[in-house]
């Protein structure tokens, strides 16, 4: 798993001394930092977006930043070839400008908090958040037991859990579904 620091991503590409995210080009100066960097990962490999050294994040460069590099790449680019990208570090300073972008985009993501806890977080229905939630407590599951645990229909939970992995929420291997781990 590769941590990329977005606050020492921001004092580079921006070359700025301070630690906020304001403005648009400061935001699109960093994603592009950031995606240049998670461009050299393997397709499998896991990046931790590590906010703990941003201070403010407004809603322009919460799109910038979070939504555009969740978001499909647009029709007739190349495909994105990185794996799936966890975030840390963000606070509920910076949660009120992401999750905006990510309800306004479709989109949601999975945020690691400094305590060891880890959230859902955006644009998710209740039968997502529910089973996203068995899967994370059960540190992984098979479909069978999480229809089990949840008292639903398998092939609804394994619907819900496919839904869940092609939005890179969580990580498949074999015939289970795991929570995303982040790199402290």
């Amino acid at each position: 798993m590769t941590r990329i620091d977005v606050g020492t991503v921001l004092r580079h590409s921006a070359k700025l001394p301070y630690s906020n995210l304001v403005t648009r080009s400061t935001g699109a100066a960093v994603r592009r930092c950031i995606e240049q960097e998670l461009a050299l990962l393997p397709a499998d490999e896991t990046a931790t977006l590590d906010f703990s050294q941003i201070g403010m994040m407004d809603f322009s460069c919460a799109d910038e930043v979070v939504a555009k590099l969740l978001q499909d790449p647009p029709h007739g680019t190349p495909a994105r070839t990185w794996g799936i990208v966890t975030f840390h570090g963000i606070t509920d300073h910076h949660l009120e400008a992401i999750e905006d972008v990510l309800h306004h985009h479709g989109l949601a993501m999975v945020v690691h908090f400094a305590d060891g806890g880890a959230r859902l977080v955006g644009a998710v229905n209740d039968d997502e958040r529910a089973l996203w939630d068995l899967v994370y407590a059960m540190g992984g599951t098979s479909v069978q037991a999480l229809a089990e645990r949840a008292g639903r229909d398998h092939a609804e939970v394994q619907r819900i859990l496919e839904l869940l992995h092609e939005r890179r929420l969580v990580r498949q291997a074999g015939h289970g579904y795991h929570p995303l781990r982040t790199v402290q």
